[in-house]
């Protein structure tokens, strides 16, 4: 039986909440055992506070991992349990602030690793975004089974943040701002990375309306069916 493990909990978009009726959703139609695991404190910024998942032990067997999380300072066994779940060839499907998903902190054992996660294991790290008052005009750039019966473009409430995946991403959604509050970047919204046999998709959608919308549930869906199974 195919296994999904999602990491849900960050300060900002309530993911500890939203993120259950989309991994469920994905489970259902994947016909795959879900464990779900939210963060023992949600708040993060500015002080950083240490969580818990309640261990990572379920990665060892997990087939996928749907990660939704942002500055979290875990225990250095759950750390470990990521970092061997990854170095295994571990699929990752992340959202939105999963690209700041860890807080590094100065001299423990797993800070550079931890400041490194986004850009080593997802192709990208955060580096700004559009404003709080705008919003992303989303296209799709990819003929892919990933996108398939997608909109050609439609329009989400978040904010487009500013990415640079890999050379050997396949970008399958580009994004432009409305109503910037900084000069407009255009930047990739969704890649999927086949990272030495290892399945990486990333996306920087993710707020509360954005899981709402079935152009979002089903690219996640099918994202997680590539992630787990591949190009067939």
């Amino acid at each position: 039986m195919t296994t999904i493990v999602t990491l849900a909990g960050e300060g900002e978009y309530e993911s500890d909440v939203t993120m259950r009726p989309v991994a469920e959703g994905i489970a259902r139609d994947l016909g795959a055992t879900l464990d779900y695991r939210t963060t023992s404190v949600i708040e993060d910024v500015p002080d950083f506070p240490e969580s818990s998942f309640g261990g990572l032990d379920a990665l060892a067997d997990a087939d996928l991992l749907l990660l939704y999380t942002r500055f979290r300072v875990l225990p250095d066994d759950e750390v470990a349990a990521l970092a061997a779940y990854l170095e295994r060839g571990g699929a990752v499907v992340a959202l939105r602030t999963s690209n700041h998903a860890f807080h590094p902190v100065a001299g423990s054992a797993w800070e550079s690793w931890t400041a490194g996660f986004a850009r080593r294991y997802l192709g990208s790290a955060w580096s700004t975004h559009h404003g709080h008052t705008s919003r992303t005009r989303v296209e799709v750039v990819a003929d892919d089974p990933i996108t398939a019966g997608l909109p050609a473009e439609f329009e989400v409430d978040s904010w487009l943040y500013v990415n640079e995946p890999p050379a050997a991403a396949r970008v399958l959604l580009a994004g432009d701002p409305i109503d910037p509050e900084i000069d407009p970047q255009p930047s990739p919204v969704a890649w999927a990375w086949d990272d030495r046999g290892r399945r990486v998709f990333y996306t920087s959608l993710g707020s509360q309306s954005d899981l709402e919308r079935p152009e979002v549930l089903r690219l996640l869906t099918q994202a997680s069916r590539w992630a787990i199974e591949g190009d067939r």
